[in-house]
């Protein structure tokens, strides 16, 4: 990654991403849906994506979990169907840490070698690649058949007479039969558990309900959750396999980690691990998926992340003013929130756990997406993510199985992405197939999403915010509109987003102390708006205010070069010399 490059991310699942079948059915099997595979994620592919501004790919799911597919003649153990989620399961229901999930490779047996070639495949394509790290849950039937030799299983000696041991990799309900309230079967095809484990959402019961991590373990970093006692010293057992395991992927050239439910972790064993991978491997980011916003400082002070998902704080916020009457004034309190660590927040309005934008769950009409994507994108340096067919405006109208009608692109289901299958087109990865509303909307994304590294008043650039001298005025309503500035050297952008379905004509008023803090010129000067290459004569001053119109449901971002500014003093001059040559 280049020096102040900011981060620019594509999440997409390899099984839902290149599925061309055009036919899936509700809960259908691998045979009848089918899987995309790695393979199909081609250089024209990635080429594709890094045009949108796309810095890396996140490949979710590539570690092998459960799922209801017998791959047994490839020496893959059957999984019970009774506790997976899903006939593909879910990718966070990690079965085996040291192996590639068979769905996506076209050879099984070379799982492995596909995953690598994809790797060099994205680096030869100037992308980074990053991959989840799954800490605080395995799947409910883990076994590893690729460990590297001398490596253990997880469970694998535990004391199973007892709730908590320091050296335990699972927490244990002595003396109890695991009975969730889902069905487990009968005979000789049930599901059998004992003693029973603690589920991966701290659900520290043998009886676990419909709505619990069912389907997973909680791994033991050595914290006793019946009297609240840290063991971390000597380190657990845990730990050390963690780190192997972390060490055995960056070993083959990921970029980067997404570390799932980062917060559910003891914060003492990033604060050694991540050091210890960084020490090998310097180049590797950890990203955290943290939801709690008290731990947002410590987590990267201590616990060593790069970067932290902005959840609970911007993303709510943004979509509470689209969908709930939230004031957009509530921005100011959003990077009041983080102010000092603005830099290592990852903002996006889609991923893998949330609905679509475009869904009726969310803003029922993708085309709407235009003022909160600059602000995600453009608030702070920090990284911008979006989700494969975001960029198209995907709606997940489809009731694909497990996860059933509800806005979300399935994560548990053999299944396709409509408006990325249509993209894709057989490979080809051209608008064809695409509505012309789909067109726009990519178009739309990709200058967004380039301009986060075009301008360096983005990538690298100061934030200035100008609500606090707009409140009161009346051309601007501060719950439908949000205005505010980047400044990196000689160049400044203003920025103003409305959430309106009306368009409005804005006289922002800029105050003295943002011409101070960012050594901003005084005077005239021809300015030009980068989402529509519009050109226009602009005053930017103190003493007048600047003039743009917002479309509804739009944003402008007016650039200006402050050696184009002339003041008022050199702008006199040159009237009484043009004055001149017209006599």
């Amino acid at each position: 990654m280049m020096n102040n490059e900011k981060t620019v991310i594509y999440q997409m699942l390899p099984r839902l991403f290149a599925n061309m079948n055009e036919h899936c059915v509700p809960n259908g099997a691998i045979e009848q849906n089918g899987s995309g595979k790695m393979n199909d994620i081609t250089s024209t592919v990635l080429r594709k994506i890094k045009d949108l501004g796309v810095t890396h790919v996140w490949y979710t799911g590539i570690i092998e979990h459960s799922n209801q597919t017998d791959y047994s003649r490839y020496g893959i153990r059957r999984d019970n169907p009774y506790v997976v989620k899903g006939k593909a399961g879910s990718p966070y229901a990690i079965k085996d840490y040291y192996d590639v999930d068979p769905d996506i490779a076209v050879n099984v047996n070379d799982r492995i070698d596909e995953f690598e070639a994809l790797v060099d495949r994205t680096h030869d394509n100037g992308l980074g690649v990053i991959i989840d790290f799954v800490p605080n849950h395995v799947s409910r039937q883990y076994l590893s058949d690729a460990k590297p030799r001398g490596v253990e299983d997880f469970g694998v000696g535990d004391d199973r007479n007892r709730f908590f041991e320091r050296n335990n990799n699972f927490y244990y309900i002595p003396h109890q039969l695991f009975a969730p309230a889902i069905d487990l079967g009968d005979g000789k095809d049930a599901y059998v558990e004992f003693p029973a484990k603690a589920s991966g959402n701290d659900c520290f019961t043998a009886f676990p309900t419909k709505n619990d991590w069912y389907e997973t373990i909680k791994l033991n970093y050595g914290i006793d959750y019946g009297d609240g006692s840290h063991h971390f010293y000597p380190i657990p057992r845990t730990w050390f396999q963690m780190l192997d395991i972390l060490l055995y992927w960056a070993e083959k050239g990921v970029d980067g980690f997404r570390c799932d439910m980062a917060h559910m972790v003891p914060i003492e064993f990033w604060q050694w691990a991540v050091p210890n991978v960084k020490e090998r491997h310097p180049h590797i980011i950890f990203i955290a998926e943290i939801y709690d916003v008290a731990l947002y400082r410590d987590f990267i002070k201590y616990g060593n992340f790069d970067y932290l998902y902005d959840k609970v704080n911007l993303y709510d916020t943004l979509r509470g003013i689209q969908c709930h009457n939230v004031s957009a004034a509530q921005l100011t309190h959003c990077w009041q929130t983080v102010d000092g660590i603005g830099a290592n927040m990852l903002n996006f309005l889609e991923n893998n756990d949330e609905q679509r934008f475009g869904s009726k769950f969310y803003a029922g009409d993708p085309s709407l997406v235009i003022p909160s994507l600059v602000i995600s994108a453009f608030f702070s340096t920090g990284p911008m993510m979006i989700y494969a067919g975001q960029e198209l405006g995907e709606q997940a109208v489809d009731a694909e199985g497990f996860s059933g009608y509800d806005g979300r692109t399935t994560i548990f289901d053999y299944w396709s992405i409509p408006t990325v299958r249509r993209w894709l087109n057989g490979g080809k990865c051209n608008d064809d197939l695409l509505t012309g509303n789909e067109r726009w909307l990519r178009d739309k994304y990709r200058t967004i999403l380039r301009m986060c590294n075009s301008e360096k008043a983005i990538s690298s650039g100061r934030f200035f915010d100008l609500m606090y001298v707009n409140y009161d005025n009346p051309t601007l309503n501060p719950h439908r509109q949000y205005v505010f500035l980047r400044s990196y050297a000689d160049e400044t952008l203003v920025i103003a987003v409305n959430f309106s379905s009306e368009p409005c004509n804005l006289k922002i008023n800029i105050p003295g102390h943002a011409f101070d803090v960012l050594s901003l010129p005084k005077g005239d000067c021809v300015a030009t708006e980068l989402l529509s290459k519009d050109m226009m004569r602009k005053t930017l001053s103190p003493d007048a205010p600047f003039v743009t119109e917002v479309g509804p449901n739009d944003a402008v971002v007016w650039k200006i070069k402050h050696k184009n500014v002339l003041s008022q003093d050199k702008k006199s001059t040159a009237d009484r010399r043009n004055n001149i040559k017209k006599r």
